[in-house]
């Protein structure tokens, strides 16, 4: 598929004319017809239009003949809308099926268009014939596009590539599978080629063309692997014989920096024979065409015909010369560096293996042994690979083969010869190729740049079904299954993110799944094996054939799934395997033998011997192959030891194949994938004919069709709101109202109108999704609907006309009659005397005329105001203008201004860039320098190897002498060793008798030492055993005199256990105590001073018990981490018993190995044996017993361990909550004294102004009353405090009646009282003063911060001081080398005075060389340091993150705490709130109580007096006579009285009125009471679970957060270790600095001593310098004007991009418009006035367009000027730098020095600075840390900026008085000194503030324990108030005595009284105090 560039226009071959594809005409068609596709036997699918439905069967009609069908329902397919034909991605057809797929694939290669998208694929079909769209042009059109901004292209699938792969980091792959022929190679070639030209490393390079480039490397690799890959087959003139896996290699920039070529599956059988029409590998017919006369002489090559091995001859490929190919491989080969050596060896073993082939066997007569009648060809081949023929020979015919442990020499039948040559040649030829893919590896291979990511380019074959199949198949299936597994499972990961992105509901299913049973099928090893695993297994077994293969696979895999048995004969077929891509027979033909892949292992040493060293190099792994004699056994029945030595020495085709296969699958898991698939359209290589069911055979291979399978699981289809919206809004009109919508909110109402299945959809975040067929259902939908509207239009519009019509013509006929009236007149007048008469005189009339002439003024009157009225607006537009323009004027000012800023800014942008470029060519430079050092010192060491290895041949060829000389003296020694024996036989003749006996008592002596020595080895092992069992026995008492020490302890605890027990009920009987105490409180207030004195003893006696306790649980935990490192000891001790344990197992599996082998001497040993292996065994049931307990026991251990912790944690919790609640009734107690001491002041007052005033109380009583009520409902928050309140109110109540009696003792009271209070004042006081000491010292700690930040700036100023020194020694550097720039003129009249300076020069040199080299090493170690802090720095930065975030959680935490607090209180203010509305209810039934005893009272009194008047009147009724003068006034009285009495009784009646209402209010108001009562102990209740179950989660997480803080401490002491090492490390480096300052002080007094030589020239040569300057202001001024131009070219260059850009814009507008043109065709005669607007638009764009282009040719004119000054002024500037070279060279050698010189001080100085750096960052980052945790810097910051201004003024002084450079050097010595001295002070400052910080921390924690403390005690404090409440409720209503219940305010504070404070005053004054009475902490 070669495609070279035409004359044809490229753009025909990418892009879809878009308007044959909007054709209306056809979007009618195809709704009216309901087009459907139908099956097809020629075009595999055919169009058809549906007629009628039968059922389950269809009538249609054939769109191509009008044929009719009846067809199957589920036969058809959906045909997609004409709107999605020729569609780019196939993806988005909304009818995804294998119809509408091909013919997508069909249209598109018809037009042209050989690309096409399929989801993730690219699907290729090959055009066979060149298409232009592979130039460069078209490289560059790709270029830096996106994949959907081009059409579908192989350039576009490389750039997407390319780009993710710099822009994300991760390494891409590119995978091209295909049948033979479909374009794999060809297109994995334009991948290459695209590739090599985007990511060329040399590109900007001078010298372009560079022989041995990497990327005409990379193209010429290629050319070499397709002559010795390819070959010619049926189908493909080029055809890959071989899988590849191209990775090329890029660096972080993206340029490519080496390659790498992996290989797979050559088809090495090609070698030896080939099919009919077919040819071998390339190199072949090219070498033997394309060599010349010398090179065939020395290959010793024939003609085409006289070679076996090429079964047809020479058979040409049209349209290539193999002679040119040669050529040009061998020209490849000279690119890639091959040598002359290695190609003629390359080729040597080429023609051996068409040598292989003439070897001719014979069977002999009388035997089937093979024979070589003539050996011609023998000896060539042994000629070409450097072997002997008579051995070659003799390892073929008769080879030697192992049998048992020796070896056989086995005669070869002709057909195992002719096997063994031809297995040979292919295994030639394989490690030929190999060779080859390793030898360009090699060449590609580049070292120098390290690649940073790289893109894989997989060339592999496509999955093949055949008739039939092999085992090679079966690979490359195999192969396909794990690529396909692997696109299915990128899908799904594509899939799933964009379906999370969108927010989708979808259940997610993983289908790389799918092919998992296939995959296990093939390559599971175990359970049950799989076909490779089966066969490797057979190769093992001698007796194994083909046959039992495949009984054994039907065996193991008969009832998997996906492996069935053959449907045809057994002949053809063995067994099946159900891939996705169809069902594949297998034949098992010679699958061992090719697994193996046997060799002549004779012949195969024979190679490995080879006197050539390329063949034995190829031949090197000889040991690994599978030899004849395995091959041997298989055949055979020998199942002998030389089989089982050759097991694990070779690995099977199969196993190399599936490692190399997984490493593969490995590589492309890591990368992220891009899928091409080619495919072959017809079988002929015709263009232009497609093949249908050829093409849909290759798509179900290929997996298109499953992907688009995957595809139609979800949702396919999926379209823009906006698109969906204006494209479907037909369908839904009324369902968006007017104005602005949301896109989705519009969608969403439009589906919901389409009454969707919401199966069907779904809407994501930007886009909605559909299933597959919804989409043209909606189309369908869309075209019916606008063909009624079409319909409707055109209706209204022919009404219209004809209406229009009709009224025309009856105004015609109208008219007409009109006409004939008037015509039917004037013939009647015309002859009529006074008609005539009256024509004539009517125009004389002068009322004609005026009727004319105020005609004519009232047009000119029009005219006018016509006038007028545009004069008007012409003036309103010329201000509308004029205001318009000065808002332009006024934009384009500010725009002006704001480009000069940004002008200005780039200005400074670019001097900055400048200067970053110079610094970095510096460093570059220097990486240049220090890279040639290192090749020279590369250079010396391979001189020093080529040297050692002279000295080993040396050393080798000493030693082959001695050898020699070795050989002769043991001849020698033989031969005196035979005289020696001759004697020794005499003298054992003589001696032979007296012999035997001395051998008969050595043997008796040898046997009893053996029994000696066996008893004494028996008896030392069981000593052995003794010892080891004391060893055990001593282990296990150590066992359990610690376990006894472990029981000590548990019973020392369980004591202190129980002391604690005790300690608890005594605190439980003092609370008792003191709740009896509180209760006696409550009845007598005279005894309270002496009650309130007894507490303050019991609280000095609680302190004391609290710190008793506290001691106790530090013991207690000292005690706990104790028994834990008991635990561990004990834990140590079981492992080291567990190591002794196994050494004992190991020690007695020794001894059984030794009784073993001594079992045959004795039965008293057997014996022996016998009594050891019980003890042994006894032993170690002993050990396991043991072993066991001591599990056991140390189970228990930890398990009472744990009680134990778990009693002591809830003791300690108790005896907590006993000290709270302690604390908390201490408190409560005072301040119960605090209100009654107020309480008493009040009744002191009412006392005094009860005695004077007695008539106004009741008036204050009632005010008191109303502010005491008013008290209580602001007293939300204390609700204890207002249940004492109404105990202590009723007793004061009743002591107000005895008020009088007891008013002295009342004044001692208050006296006692106020004492109380100056105390707690005290308290007050002294927490107070406790506060103040915290905040001075949280001052004390601001200020060390402060004093740090100080240090810090001053550090940094010296910093910048030195910096300024530097810069002002470069700047004198730089000074002193324009003086010898200038003073170059003259130095030639001075010639002998520079000898003598050259030499001095020289002697400095070579000191500053050795300088320079004790500087390197100081160097290195000062970068090895900087990494090691650079490490450190990041872990102690992590380090700071995690206390950070531990902060942020501390945070959030008392964030939490802040929030529950603010609930809870919250919660107490409404349960407040209740009881105070229940108080208040409580006091006015009280209230009405009292006042209706008060009435009963009074009408008992008024009824006694009414007795006693009644008695009085009876008595004077009586006396009447004695009184008889007294009867008037009696009556008088009697009538007052009757009337005083009848007043009473109205008063008693409406008084019993009033106490009936009261009691009803009272009956009402209880029950309210008792359901108020129990609605807020519900609410209670509930509130206090919520608060429990908030406190425990909050607990929880400060144990959390405790936890957390522990491994923070960890971490900073570890951090602290690091910072130990620093400064060790740093002392170090300052040592190592102090040697470097000593000796660039020597340095500087060489400079010094040439700086003086130097002023010493510089007076003679100040003539020079006038001339010289005049040059250089020349230049600079030249300089000036080419920095201008260069501006000028860049904002040209600017403007130009600009014109582009907007070129491009109108470009789109214009394509834009035109498919919006192109749309609106379908359109009738309404939409022709929107055509035109629209066809102005374009040409107005047009116009723009081309005024655009002609400001880009006045660009580029201005450029092209611009460039030609550019180039005048380049010339000048040569020539003036010309002149000043020559002046240059004179003086190059002492300005090398002085650079020398300079560089050596400029890295003093950067390493002396770094150094600084590096401390000083530390040092910022510690006191970072350190300011976060601190509060406050605001402050402190001022003054620290006002210490920098004023270091500033000193820095400035200081640079003023610097003159020389010996003051200037001391200086910088100074300033080293005091930077160390700061440093150490830093560092002692840092360690400080770092203990301050754990202090703080330390404080923080004691703070917050204290704080789950108060919670505790208010808790203790609900509860006690809950009792309280409880027993008031027992204790029944609380009657008050008249009105004296609560007289005075509550004093808070002793000054501000309750009543006269607001709610939120009163709240507030509350909070503090109860602030302030929280007791301070007591020292321990």
């Amino acid at each position: 598929m070669s495609h070279r560039s035409g004359q044809e226009d490229p753009e025909r071959y990418l892009f879809v004319d878009r308007a044959v594809v909007y054709n209306p005409a056809t979007q009618a068609d195809w709704t009216a017809k309901k087009l459907v596709w139908v099956p097809s036997e020629r075009h595999g699918f055919e169009a058809a239009s549906i007629r009628e439905e039968r059922g389950e069967e269809v009538l249609v009609e054939l769109a191509e003949n009008g044929k009719k069908v009846v067809i199957n329902k589920d036969d058809i397919q959906k045909m997609n809308p004409p709107k999605f034909s020729k569609v780019e991605d196939m993806a988005e057809l909304t009818c995804l099926n294998e119809a509408s797929v091909l013919h997508n694939l069909k249209d598109r290669y018809y037009s042209g268009l050989i690309y096409t998208y399929s989801g993730l694929f690219c699907v290729v079909i090959n055009p066979y014939k060149n298409l232009p769209i592979y130039s460069e042009n078209i490289i560059e059109m790709y270029r830096g596009k996106k994949r959907h901004e081009m059409p579908p292209h192989i350039y576009a699938i490389s750039e997407s590539a390319y780009r993710c792969m710099l822009q994300d980091r991760e390494d891409q792959s590119i995978l091209c599978t295909g049948e033979s022929g479909a374009g794999k190679t060809e297109n994995t070639k334009k991948v290459i080629q695209y590739l090599a030209h985007v990511a060329s490393s040399h590109k900007g390079r001078k010298d372009h063309n560079i022989p041995g480039e990497l990327e005409r490397q990379l193209l010429q690799a290629n050319p070499i692997l397709e002559s010795f890959g390819n070959a010619k087959t049926v189908k493909n003139d080029n055809s890959s014989r071989f899988g590849k896996f191209i990775r090329i290699n890029f660096d972080v920039t993206g340029y490519i920096v080496g390659a790498n070529i992996e290989t797979y599956l050559l088809e090495k059988s090609r070698a030896i024979r080939q099919a009919k029409d077919e040819r071998t590998f390339h190199i072949f017919y090219r070498l033997l065409a394309g060599a010349g006369e010398h090179l065939r002489t020395d290959l010793l090559l024939e003609g085409f015909n006289n070679y076996r091995f090429l079964s047809n001859g020479n058979i040409p490929i049209p349209g290539q010369q193999d002679k040119d190919n040669f050529q040009e491989t061998m020209d490849a080969m000279h690119i890639m560096s091959f040598s002359h050596d290695e190609i003629v060896c390359m080729l040597k073993v080429v023609s051996a293996v068409l040598q292989f082939g003439n070897i001719v066997f014979k069977k002999e007569r009388n035997t089937d042994q093979a024979s070589m009648p003539e050996n011609t060809a023998a000896q060539k081949l042994c000629h070409l690979l450097g072997m002997n023929v008579m051995e070659f020979t003799r390892a073929i015919l008769t080879p030697r083969i192992k049998v048992g442990r020796d070896y056989v020499q086995k005669a070869q039948t002709k057909e195992q010869a002719d096997f063994a040559v031809e297995a040979l040649a292919k295994a030639t030829y394989e490690r030929l190729f190999r060779w080859l893919v390793h030898r360009i590896n090699k060449a590609l291979d580049r070292t120098k740049r390290q690649g940073a990511s790289f893109i894989g380019i997989l060339d592999i074959a496509g999955f093949e079904i055949f008739e039939l199949n092999s085992f090679e198949q079966l690979c490359i299936n195999y192969t396909n299954e794990k690529l396909q597994q692997l696109f299915n499972h990128t899908m799904f990961i594509l899939e799933q993110e964009e379906y999370q992105r969108e927010g989708i509901e979808w259940s997610f299913i993983d289908f790389g799944l799918d092919l998992q049973p296939c995959i296990d099928l093939i390559e599971r090893p175990t359970n049950p094996p799989g076909i490779l695993a089966l066969l490797d297994e057979e190769c093992w077994f001698p007796k194994a054939t083909d046959k039992t293969f495949v009984d054994k696979v039907l065996q193991e895999q008969g009832t998997h799934t996906k492996f069935q048995k053959p449907r045809q004969l057994k002949d053809k077929a063995d067994f099946c395997i159900i891939h996705y891509a169809g069902r594949v027979d297998y034949k098992a033909d010679e699958w061992l033998m090719k697994n193996m892949d046997p060799l002549n292992d004779n012949v195969a040493t024979l190679l490995h011997q080879s006197t050539d060293k390329f063949v034995a190099e190829l031949w090197k792994d000889v040991d690994r192959i599978v030899g004849l004699d395995q091959v041997a056994g298989m055949n055979e029945t020998a199942f002998g030891a030389a089989y089982k030595t050759k097991k694990g020495m070779f690995r099977t085709v199969g196993q190399l194949y599936k490692e190399q296969l997984s490493k593969l699958m490995a590589t492309l898991r890591n990368t992220n994938p891009n899928f091409v698939r080619c495919i072959i359209p017809n079988h002929e290589k015709r263009a232009g004919k497609l093949d249908p069911h050829l093409v849909l055979d290759q798509l179900r291979c290929n997996g298109v069709l499953e992907g688009i399978r995957i595809c139609r699981q979800g949702f396919p289809n999926r379209i823009v709101f906006q698109e969906f919206r204006q494209r479907y809004e037909i369908l839904t009109p009324n369902a968006i109202p007017k104005g602005f919508m949301d896109g989705k909110q519009a969608c969403e109402r439009m589906i919901k109108a389409l009454e969707l299945d919401g199966n069907l959809f779904r809407i994501g975040q930007s886009k909605i999704f559909f299933r597959a067929g919804v989409l043209a259902h909606l189309e369908e939908e869309r075209d019916l609907k606008i063909t009624d509207i079409i319909i409707y239009f055109q209706a209204v519009c022919r009404g219209y006309l004809a209406r229009k019509a009709f009224a025309k013509k009856q105004q015609q006929l109208s008219a007409l009659k009109v006409l004939q009236r008037n015509c039917a007149a004037y013939l009647k007048l015309r002859h009529w005397q006074w008609w005539r008469l009256f024509t004539k005189v009517k125009p004389l009339l002068q009322v004609t005329r005026q009727e004319e002439e105020m005609q004519a003024k009232d047009e000119e009157l029009v005219k006018v105001k016509e006038k007028q009225m545009k004069v008007e607006g012409e003036l309103v537009e010329m201000e509308r203008k004029h205001q318009q323009l000065m808002e332009e004027k006024n934009i384009l000012a500010e725009q002006l201004q704001a480009e000069t800023e940004l002008f200005a800014e780039a200005e400074e942008m670019r001097a900055r860039l400048a200067s970053k470029k110079q610094e970095l060519e510096e460093i570059l430079h220097d990486l240049e320098s220090r890279l040639e050092e290192e090749e020279e010192r590369t250079q010396g060491l391979q001189t020093e190897k080529k040297k050692m290895q002279s000295h080993i041949q040396d050393l080798e060829e000493q030693l082959d002498e001695e050898e020699a000389a070795r050989q002769k003296l043991q001849l020698e020694k033989v031969t005196a060793e035979a005289k020696m024996k001759k004697y020794e036989e005499d003298i054992l003749l003589l001696e032979d008798q007296n012999s035997k006996f001395h051998k008969e008592k050595k043997l008796f002596e040898d046997r009893i030492n053996e029994v000696t020595s066996m008893l004494a080895e028996e008896e030392e092992k069981a000593k052995n055993l003794g010892k080891t069992k004391n060893k055990q026995e001593m282990m296990m008492v150590d066992l359990e005199e610690r376990l006894k020490k472990e029981e000590k302890t548990r019973q020392e605890l369980e004591k202190a256990k129980r002391k604690l027990d005790g300690e608890t009920s005594d605190f439980q009987d003092q609370i008792g105590e003191l709740q009896s105490q509180i209760e006696e409180l409550k009845g007598q207030l005279g005894k309270k001073e002496e009650e309130q004195q007894m507490m303050q003893v019991r609280g000095e006696e609680e302190v004391s018990h609290k710190n008793n306790a506290l001691k106790q649980v530090r013991e207690l935990q000292a005690q706990l981490s104790e028994l834990q490192e008991d635990l561990e000891s004990e834990k140590q001790a079981r492992n080291k018993a567990e190591k002794l344990k196994r050494d004992l197992s190991e020690e007695l599996e020794a001894l059984k190995t030794e009784l073993e082998d001594t079992l045959d001497t004795t039965a008293a040993q057997q014996e022996l044996r016998t009594k050891r292996e019980q003890e042994v065994a006894e032993l170690k049931k002993a050990i396991e017993e043991e072993t066991k307990n001591h599990e056991a026991q140390i189970q228990e251990m930890r398990q009472r361990h744990g009680t134990a912790l778990e009693e002591l944690s809830e003791q300690l919790e108790q005896a907590k909550r006993f000290k709270a609640n302690l604390e908390k009734t201490k408190q409560s107690q005072e301040t119960a004294n605090k209100e009654l001491a107020s309480e008493v002041k009040s009744l002191q007052q009412a006392k005094t102004e009860s005695e004077h005033k007695r008539k106004k109380l009741e008036a204050q009583l009632q005010e008191f009353m109303a502010r005491v009520t008013e008290g209580e409902r602001t007293k939300g928050e204390l609700a204890d405090r207002s249940h004492k309140l109404q105990t202590e109110l009723d007793n004061v109540s009743t002591m107000l009646e005895d008020a009088e009696r007891k008013g002295i003792k009342m004044a001692k009271d208050v006296a006692g009282l106020e004492s109380q209070l100056q105390d707690t004042q005290e308290l007050l006081q002294e927490e107070t003063r406790q506060k103040l000491n915290l905040s001075s010292r949280i001052r004390q700690l601001e200020e060390e911060k402060n004093a740090l930040q100080e240090q810090q700036e001053e550090d940094e100023e010296a910093r910048k001081n030195l910096e300024k020194q530097m810069l002002t020694l470069q700047a004198q550097l730089s000074e002193s080398k324009k003086k010898l720039e200038d003073d170059v003129g003259t130095i030639e009249g001075l010639e002998e005075v520079k000898k003598k300076l050259q030499k001095d020069l020289e002697l400095t040199g070579q000191r500053l060389e050795e300088k320079t080299i004790a500087f390197e090493k100081m160097e290195k170690t000062k970068t090895r340091l900087q990494q090691e802090l650079d490490d450190l720095t990041v872990d102690l930065d992590h380090q700071r993150q995690i206390v950070s975030n531990l902060e942020k959680k501390q945070k959030k935490f008392d964030q939490m705490l802040a929030e529950e607090k603010s609930i809870s209180a919250r919660y107490a203010e409404e349960r407040d709130r209740a009881e105070a509305e229940a108080r208040e209810k409580e006091t006015k039934a009280l209230s009405m109580t009292r006042a209706l005893d008060e009435a009963l009272e009074a009408k008992e009194e008024l009824e006694r007096v009414n007795k006693q008047l009644r008695a009085e009147m009876e008595d004077l009724m009586s006396s009447k006579d004695d009184v008889g003068k007294n009867v008037h006034e009696l009556e008088k009285s009697k009538r007052t009285l009757e009337q005083q009495l009848e007043e009473m009784k109205t008063q008693l009646e409406e008084l019993e009125d009033e106490l009936q209402a009261t009691e009803d209010a009272k009956l009402r108001l209880e029950v309210n009471m008792q359901a108020m009562k129990a609605q807020y102990e519900r609410d209670l209740q509930g509130r206090d679970d919520q608060n429990d179950e908030k406190k425990r989660a909050l607990v929880k997480q400060v144990r959390e957060m405790e936890a957390e803080l522990e491994d923070e401490r960890k971490q900073r002491a570890l951090a602290v270790a690091a910072k130990k090492k620093l400064e060790m490390d740093l002392k170090d480096v300052e040592g190592h600095i102090e040697g470097a300052n000593k000796a660039r002080d020597e340095a500087i007094k060489q400079l010094r001593k040439l700086q003086a030589q130097m002023k010493d020239y510089q007076r003679e040569l100040e003539d020079a310098r006038a001339s010289r300057d005049d040059i250089f202001a020349i230049s600079k001024e030249n300089e000036k004007k080419l920095k201008s131009l260069e501006a000028e070219i860049v904002q040209l260059h600017e403007d130009l991009a600009a014109s582009e850009r907007g070129r491009r814009h109108a470009e789109q507008e214009r394509d834009e418009l035109q498919d919006e043109i192109s749309n609106s065709t379908s359109g009738k005669s309404a939409l022709m006035d929107e055509k035109r607007r629209l066809e102005a638009r374009i040409a107005q764009l047009e116009e723009e367009l081309e005024e655009e282009q002609g400001n880009m040719e006045l660009l580029n004119d201005r450029f092209r000027k611009s460039t030609m000054q550019v180039d005048t002024l380049t010339t000048e500037l040569s020539a003036e730098r010309s002149t000043g070279q020559k002046s240059e060279n004179a003086r190059q050698q002492l300005e090398r020095q002085n650079k020398e010189l300079r560089a050596k001080l400029g890295e003093l100085e950067g390493s002396v600075k770094s150094r600084f750096k590096a401390s000083i960052t530390a040092l910022e980052a510690k006191i970072a840390q350190l300011e976060e945790q601190l509060e406050q810097e605001a402050k402190e910051r001022g003054a620290a900026n006002k210490i920098v201004r004023r270091t500033e003024k000193k820095l400035k002084e200081i640079c003023m008085q610097v003159e020389d450079e010996r003051r200037h050097a001391d200086q910088f010595k100074e300033q080293v000194e005091k930077g160390n001295s700061r440093m150490k002070q830093l560092k002692r400052q840092l360690e400080e503030a770092e203990e301050e910080a754990t202090r703080a921390n330390a404080s923080r924690r004691k703070l917050q324990r204290e704080l789950d403390d108060a919670t505790e005690a208010s808790e203790g404090l609900s509860r006690e108030v809950h009792t309280l409440k409880n027993r008031l409720r027992r204790g029944g209503p609380i009657s008050f005595s008249s009105s004296r219940s609560g007289r005075r305010p509550l004093q808070v504070e002793g000054t501000t009284s309750l009543d006269l404070l607001s709610d939120d005053e009163l709240e507030n004054k509350i909070t503090d105090n109860n602030a302030n009475e929280t007791p301070a902490p007591q020292p321990e």
